[in-house]
């Protein structure tokens, strides 16, 4: 497997958005590279998490996506991998949100290799996840043979994921909510799993008074980012689970169709 990986090094300063939490460390691809992986056995296979990751930008630009931005962490001794990637489209349009990408992959077999397409908004690096695409089910023994097979599936379905985000995005800017509505929206995010209990609190403070000033308007897109703010302190798998939660819920609200 002949992989190329191009593009200079990305500045290793940890973005809001990366969803870094305890334990985990912001690391260069070429350090992906230097992280060992494990000796498989008669049925795990493990991949290595730089052949995730460098075969996903592969793909990615096969595709015609351009990666403007890149981060990637590290936690559990090296064992779990997240990273995120931005991406667009030549042509694509002005928005103050661009596509993000999450890449996924572990070598202690908490999770199979994975793909999760979702927003990244300018203004405040808030990251939203929605749906995840897996690269394998699990790690069996043809799995790095496949990998570029089942990457180039997993980008390819990934792809109107990311289209259909911004229509849904735009129904979420054009629907106003007043504050009744919003609160139980928050109760309804309780329900669906997308926020605890904890952060009930967090979350109307941020639609009450937002740390920023784009998310003023009183509609669902604000509240939306109420929510992705204080995504930011948990950890990366727990927020694309939340962030599909979400999507599903304001897409219920909004009566947005064509869900992924």
């Amino acid at each position: 497997m002949n992989i190329i990986v191009e593009g200079p090094v990305v500045a290793q300063k940890a973005p809001k958005g990366m969803l870094l939490h305890c334990g985990a460390e912001l690391v260069s691809k070429e350090q992906l590279w230097e992280v060992p992986t494990p000796e498989h056995t008669e049925t795990w296979y493990p991949l290595a998490h730089f052949s995730v990751f460098a075969e996903v930008q592969t793909q990615l630009r096969s595709c015609g996506f351009i990666i403007t931005e890149q981060a990637h962490a590290l936690s559990h001794d090296g064992q779990r991998y997240f990273g995120v990637l931005n991406i667009t489209l030549p042509g694509r349009g002005i928005f103050e949100w661009t596509w993000a990408v999450g890449i996924r992959n572990s070598h202690d077999k908490t999770f199979p290799a994975g793909l999760v397409a979702g927003t990244k908004v300018f203004c405040c690096d808030n990251l939203a996840f929605s749906g995840e695409v897996q690269i394998s089910r699990k790690h069996t023994r043809f799995a790095e043979r496949d990998l570029s097979h089942l990457t180039a599936r997993a980008v390819g379905q990934l792809g109107s994921r990311l289209r259909n985000l911004d229509d849904r995005i735009l129904t979420y800017n054009e629907t106003n909510i007043d504050d009744q509505r919003a609160h139980d929206i928050v109760i309804r995010a309780l329900d669906a799993g997308a926020i605890t209990t904890t952060q009930v609190p967090e979350v109307l403070q941020e639609w009450r008074r937002p740390s920023h000033p784009e998310f003023l308007p009183r509609t669902a897109w604000s509240l939306f980012n109420a929510v992705t703010e204080v995504h930011k302190r948990v950890n990366p798998h727990t927020a694309c689970r939340r962030g599909e939660a979400l999507y599903g819920l304001f897409d219920t609200e909004t009566g947005t169709h064509g869900r992924n």
